[in-house]
C-alpha cells in the first residue's frame, strides 16, 4: 500500500484536504494510506479544529505547533519538525496543497529527502512576486514531481516556465508531471451543498433577508487601518444601493483593527459582524447571497461554484477566469471601485457561469494518478 503524508495547516488546506481524504476512506482504501499532519497554525478551534470535526477529516497524527512568528521563523520550525516526522513515517509521497510557508517548508524537507512531492493547486499565479504566496507556489512546483493545476490558466503559465506540460510519463523532480485535473473546492462546494438545510441563516435571522457576505483576512489590511477604513467607506456607499444586509464573519487579525474604529451607525446598523463562521456555515452564506466581497482566493471560486457575482477585493487575483468571464471584478480596497463595480454588477442581467472547474471528481482523479504515478516505484 502506498503511504502518503499530507501536511496541512491553513483553513483552505483543511478544506481541500477533505475531498482527498473522503476519495481515498470511499475509494482507495485498499491502495492509499493518509498520515495527516498538522502544523498547528491555527489554534482557534473556530479557525481549525472545527473543519476536522464537521468534515469527517481523519484526526492527525502530528502537530508541529508552529504557531506565528515571522515568514522565516514560521517556515524554519516547520521545516524542523516536519523532517522529523517523515524520518519516523518513510512515506512514498508527500502531498501539499497551495501557497503557504508550511507548503514551500515542506517540499524544501521533501525534495532534500529525495520524497516525491505531489502539489495539489499548482500552476497558480499572479504574476507578481511582491505577494509571498507566489513564491511559495512557484518554488514548490519547482521541487514537485507531479502538480495537478486547477484551472487551464495554470497549465499555460507552467509551460511558459519551462515545464514540459506535454509529459505522460509518471514524474520526476527532474521532469514533473503536469496534470489539469479540476478544482477539488468544486468537489466540496457540491459535496457539502447537500448536507445544508438553513439552520444556520435561521439562527442568524436572515433565512427570509438579502444578504451580502463579505470577507477579509489578508495581512496588510490588518496592519494598516487605512485600508480597512477604504473598505468601510465602500461600503457605506453599498448600503445606499442595495437593502441587502452585508453579513461579515470577522477574522481574528481584522477584528483588533476593527475594534479600534469608530464604526457610523449606517456601518453599525446594516452590517452585521459575526464570529469565524464553520465551512458549512460559510457554504450556507454563500449559497444565501446576492453578491459576495472577498479578498480571500478561496472564497472568490466559491462564490464562482454559487453562480453568485464577486467583488474581489485585491489589485490581483490567481483565478483570472473569473474576472474574464465578467462575474468578478477587482476592486482592491478602493472605495471608488466597490462603489462602481457593485453598481454594474448589480446591474447586470446577463451574468453566465460556464464550467471551468472540471466534473467535481478532482479528488479521485488525483487519487488515481498518484496511484499509477507512484505504487509501481514502491513494488
Amino acid at each position: 500500500m502506498l503511504k502518503i503524508v499530507t501536511l496541512i495547516g491553513a483553513r483552505p488546506q483543511i478544506i481541500k484536504a477533505a475531498a482527498i481524504s473522503r476519495a481515498i476512506k470511499t475509494e482507495f482504501s485498499n491502495e492509499l494510506s493518509e498520515v495527516i499532519v498538522h502544523t498547528g497554525q491555527h489554534y482557534d478551534a473556530n479557525m481549525s479544529a472545527v473543519f476536522f470535526e464537521e468534515m469527517d477529516i481523519p484526526a492527525e497524527k502530528y502537530n508541529l505547533a508552529a504557531g506565528g512568528g515571522s515568514h522565516a521563523e514560521q517556515t524554519a520550525k516547520i521545516m524542523v519538525e516536519f523532517e522529523k516526522v517523515i524520518l519516523i513515517e518513510k512515506p512514498d509521497v508527500i502531498l501539499l496543497y497551495g501557497d503557504t510557508n508550511s507548503t514551500l517548508a515542506a517540499a524544501l524537507v521533501g525534495s532534500k529527502l529525495k520524497i516525491p512531492i505531489v502539489h495539489v493547486e499548482g500552476g497558480v499565479r499572479i504574476n507578481t512576486k511582491d505577494y509571498p504566496e507566489e513564491i511559495n507556489r512557484i518554488l514548490t512546483d519547482n521541487l514537485s514531481s507531479l502538480i495537478f493545476v486547477p484551472n487551464l490558466d495554470g497549465v499555460k503559465c507552467l509551460k511558459r516556465e519551462g515545464f514540459d506540460t506535454e509529459n505522460t510519463d509518471k514524474g520526476t523532480l527532474d521532469r514533473p508531471k503536469v496534470v489539469f485535473c479540476g478544482d477539488i473546492m468544486y468537489d466540496n462546494s457540491l459535496y457539502y451543498a447537500s448536507k445544508t438545510n438553513n439552520t444556520f441563516l435561521k439562527k442568524l435571522g436572515i433565512a427570509e433577508k438579502k444578504i451580502i457576505l463579505l470577507t477579509l483576512h489578508r495581512h496588510n489590511l490588518s496592519e494598516d487601518e487605512s485600508l480597512l477604513r477604504n473598505v468601510f467607506s465602500g461600503l457605506e456607499n453599498v448600503i445606499l444601493q442595495s437593502p441587502a444586509i452585508i453579513v461579515f464573519p470577522v477574522h481574528p487579525r481584522t477584528k483588533k483593527l476593527i475594534d479600534s474604529i469608530a464604526l457610523s451607525e449606517e456601518l453599525k446598523n446594516r452590517v452585521l459582524f459575526i464570529e469565524p463562521v464553520s465551512y458549512l456555515e460559510m457554504i450556507e452564506l454563500e449559497e444565501h447571497a446576492d453578491l459576495i466581497m472577498t479578498d480571500s482566493g478561496g472564497v472568490q471560486k466559491e462564490a464562482y461554484f454559487f453562480k453568485k457575482p464577486s467583488l474581489i477585493l485585491l489589485e490581483n487575483t490567481p483565478w483570472i477566469e473569473l474576472v474574464e468571464s465578467g462575474t468578478a471584478m477587482l476592486c482592491g480596497y478602493d472605495k471608488s471601485r466597490i462603489t462602481d463595480n457593485f453598481a454594474k454588477l448589480m446591474n447586470k442581467k446577463d451574468l453566465y457561469f460556464p464550467d471551468i472547474y472540471g466534473d467535481g471528481r478532482a479528488a479521485y482523479f488525483i487519487c488515481e494518478q498518484i496511484k499509477y504515478c507512484f505504487t509501481t516505484k514502491i513494488n
